[in-house]
C-alpha cells in the first residue's frame, strides 16, 4: 500500500517521502512470497469488485509504464459445500456484476483441472479473470515509478514517532526528523504501534505459506490450475499453480489463530507448521505432495470484521490511514493507492469506502481539510 500511495503522490505536485524501516521489498510483512491471488469473484463482499475492475485497470497501467508484466490471469476457484461463505460469496459477486463464470462439482472441477481432488459434496465457481501478482516485482515496479516522478525513498530508518503540527506534521525516525502537511501511515503490522487508537483493531497475526514438489507437476502449471480459495472441515485455504520456485504453493487462512507482535515473533517455521499444511494437501491435492521446498512466515493484519481501514485519522485530518486488509488485500494494492492519494490531497474520494472507514468501530468522525503540498508515507 505504502509503494503504490507513494507512487500515486509522487504524480502531483509538492514533494513526496517514502519511509520503510526495512529494506524494499524485504520478507518482514506482508507483501512478500512471489504470488499473491487477485480475483474479481469476491466472496468477502460483492462491493469490492468495483474497487477490484479498477485495480485491474491500474496493474495493467502500471505494466505499461514500467514494460513488465506483474498480473498473470490463470482463473480462479472458489469453492466450498454448499451453503458455505466462499462458494455462495463468489457465486453472489458473479452474479450481481455479471461477471463470466462456471459453476463445477467436484467431479467436474476434477476433470477440467485433475490437480484438485475436493469433496464430493463441494462446489466451485470458477472466473477466468483470476490469476497472481508478483508481490515484490510489482513494489519495485512502484518504487521505481516513483522516483522517477521525484519522490525520496529511505529504507532501512524506523519511524519511532510522529505527532501533529500548526496542521501539518513531524516525523521522527531513527536517523532524523521530517515535517509536512500530509502523512499516511500504511505500517501493515506495524498500524497500531503508529495509531494508538487502532491497538484493538489492527491487530497482527503469525501466517505461514509452503511450496510442495508436486508428483504431478503437469497438473500445477498455470495453464492448468486456477488459483484457489477452497473451504473443507480442516478450515479455508488457498494456493497457487507451480510459478518461480518449482512447488505447489499452499496457506491456511489465519494459520494457527497466533496474534503477535511483529517485532518479536517467532518467525521460524516448525513441525506443526508444515503438517498442518501438508495434511490439507495430501487430503485434497495428493499429486502435490511431495516434499517441501520452501515455507515462509508472513503476517496478516487483521481487523474485527475482516474487512479494509482506508480513512483519515479521527482526530487529525492530516493523517491517512492505510489499510491493515486482513490478509485479502495485495490485489488492491493499485486502487488503494489511489484512494491514499485522494485521501491526502482532498479529504475525499470517488470510490466507495463506506465499509472501510475506521467509524464503524468508533464514535469519532473523520473531518477534511484542504490539501497542501508536501506527503509522508
Amino acid at each position: 500500500m505504502g509503494s503504490a500511495g507513494l507512487y500515486k503522490l509522487s504524480k502531483r505536485p509538492g514533494r513526496t517521502l517514502g519511509i520503510d524501516q526495512f529494506e524494499v521489498p524485504h520478507e518482514m510483512g506482508s507483501s512478500h512470497g512471489l504470488t499473491r491471488i487477485i480475483r474479481l469473484a469476491y466472496h468477502e463482499h460483492p462491493s469490492y469488485v468495483p474497487l477490484l475492475r479498477r485495480a485491474y485497470t491500474l496493474w495493467h497501467e502500471l505494466e505499461e509504464e514500467t514494460r513488465e508484466q506483474l498480473l498473470f490471469e490463470t482463473g480462479s476457484v472458489d469453492a466450498g459445500p454448499p451453503g458455505s461463505g466462499t462458494f455462495e460469496g463468489s457465486l453472489k459477486s458473479c452474479k450481481l456484476h455479471n461477471l463470466p463464470h462456471e459453476v463445477f462439482d467436484s467431479v467436474e472441477l476434477h476433470r477440467r483441472f485433475p490437480g484438485y481432488q475436493l469433496p464430493r459434496a463441494t462446489m466451485a465457481v470458477w472466473q477466468p479473470q483470476g490469476g497472481y501478482l508478483r508481490p515484490e516485482a510489482c513494489i519495485r515496479a512502484y518504487l521505481r515509478a516513483a522516483m522517477a516522478h521525484g519522490a525520496e525513498v529511505h529504507t532501512s530508518e524506523r519511524v519511532l514517532a510522529w505527532k501533529p503540527e500548526r496542521g501539518g506534521v513531524r516525523v521522527v525516525t531513527s536517523n532524523a526528523e521530517y515535517t509536512a502537511d500530509r502523512l499516511v501511515c500504511s505500517a501493515g503490522p506495524w498500524m497500531s504501534k503508529l495509531v494508538s487508537r487502532l491497538v484493538d483493531i489492527a491487530v497482527p497475526e503469525r501466517q505461514v505459506v509452503a511450496w510442495f514438489r508436486p508428483h504431478r507437476p503437469e497438473y500445477f502449471t498455470p495453464g492448468n490450475f486456477p488459483v484457489f480459495n477452497v473451504a473443507v472441515s480442516e478450515g479455508a485455504y488457498y494456493g497457487f499453480p507451480v510459478t518461480d520456485v518449482p512447488g505447489f504453493k499452499v496457506g491456511r487462512y489465519h494459520h494457527r489463530h497466533e496474534v503477535v507482535d511483529p517485532d518479536t515473533m517467532d518467525r521460524e517455521c516448525r513441525e506443526e507448521d508444515e503438517f498442518l499444511l501438508r495434511d490439507f494437501v495430501q487430503r485434497y491435492f495428493p499429486d502435490a505432495g511431495g516434499p517441501i521446498l520452501r515455507i515462509q512466515c508472513c503476517v496478516f493484519t487483521n481487523t474485527p470484521d475482516e474487512h479494509f481501514l482506508l480513512d483519515i485519522h479521527p482526530d487529525y485530518p492530516q493523517v491517512v490511514i492505510a489499510s491493515p486488509c486482513s490478509g485479502h488485500g495485495f490485489k488492491f494494492a493499485s486502487v488503494i493507492g489511489e484512494i491514499l492519494n485522494d485521501l491526502a490531497e482532498r479529504g475525499e474520494t470517488a470510490h466507495d469506502i463506506s465499509m472501510h472507514r475506521i467509524k464503524r468501530f468508533s464514535e469519532g468522525k473523520a473531518s477534511v481539510t484542504p490539501s497542501r503540498t508536501n506527503s509522508i508515507l
